[in-house]
């Protein structure tokens, strides 16, 4: 091979990175870590670029779609971050993938999945319920149950709006060597806060059902770890229960890395219900005082359900030793 040919192929080469280089932007977010470890390891301007992905991917979690980052810490291991899609709203199995990518500006999404079309809400401008306002939408409970929504008169700047204005509290995901990833206090939270939303994708029970049969079979590998929670509230009649099942193992939030705690945890978990919305909403807030740098933990139910699930690690004085698992 004559120099002129070397220099030729060289140039194709140059030309075929750069426009890579160029378009990085727009295919990077797709990647999964192991895509992107690919690419960084095929020139050094790709590398550079892979570097900068990565360390964008670590410093938040929620990929700006929340008020505050949220990093992730590992001194365990070489996983430099959990891979899956983050949605700050319930979403549907058939919505479209949101690639990984910055999300400044990007218009946040809205809290309610279904809308009851005609439904009556409060006609407040603002429901100041501070100054003792009588918006027909509170509960005036410690902790709110009942928010304004879509069929009220008043805006997101609404006081009664609590749980629809994203994380409001600076939080953390840190990898812990038994439990796995695990969310945690980046700052002081008081007793009442609110924390997050548990969101995910909503699905039937039915579908529940067949997800988590196939999470069981993943899950003998010990490498995996589901995120399907499933809610049951008992309603006033007594005669009937309703059934949440939201899975946040592929799309979903920051709640997905909360762990289980035998004793409750220090948080509390709420069904919050907005006028106008359809479905309610799955709402943490903290049941106590938490410090800086402590992990967030609540209890996922009764172990004595499944007597068979997966070890608990949460070393509560009152530790069962199980974690709690349904056949859902």
């Amino acid at each position: 091979m004559d120099k002129q040919q070397r220099t030729g192929e060289s140039e194709k080469d140059d030309d075929g990175a750069g426009i890579l280089c160029r378009f990085a932007h727009l295919v990077f977010p797709y990647l999964e870590p192991a895509g992107v470890a690919s690419v960084s390891a095929t020139c050094k301007v790709l590398h550079v670029v892979s570097k900068a992905i990565t360390s964008s991917r670590i410093s938040d979690a929620s990929r700006c779609l929340e008020n505050y980052p949220i990093p992730f810490f590992n001194s365990v291991d070489s996983e430099l971050y959990a891979n899956f899609i983050y949605s700050p709203v319930q979403t549907l199995p058939t919505s479209p993938s949101i690639p990984w990518g910055g999300g400044s500006g990007r218009v946040k999404p809205d809290p309610f999945l279904v809308r009851v079309e005609g439904a009556y809400g409060c006609d407040c401008e603002s429901c100041d319920l501070d100054s003792g306002s009588n918006c027909a939408c509170t509960d005036f409970s410690e902790l709110p149950t009942r928010e304004c929504g879509p069929s009220c008169g008043c805006g997101l700047e609404c006081s009664n709006r609590l749980t629809q204005k994203g994380i409001s509290v600076k939080l953390k995901v840190v990898k812990d060597r038994r439990k796995g990833w695990s969310l945690c206090a980046a700052e002081f939270i008081p007793k009442g806060k609110f924390i997050c939303e548990y969101t995910g994708e909503l699905l039937t029970t039915e579908e529940a059902r067949n997800r988590q049969r196939l999470y069981d079979k993943l899950s003998k590998s010990g490498h995996f770890s589901p995120a399907l929670l499933v809610v049951k509230e008992h309603l006033p009649s007594g005669n009937a229960c309703m059934r949440i099942n939201i899975d946040a193992t592929r799309i979903g939030n920051i709640a997905r890395f909360i762990n289980h705690s035998c004793d409750g945890g220090n948080l509390s978990t709420l069904i919050v219900r907005s006028s106008g919305a359809l479905l309610p909403r799955v709402c943490f807030f903290s049941s106590r005082v938490i410090l800086e740098n402590e992990e967030l933990a609540f209890s996922y139910g009764d172990t004595t359900v499944n007597s068979t699930g997966s070890q608990c690690f949460c070393s509560s004085a009152c530790c069962s030793g199980i974690l709690p698992a349904e056949h859902t």
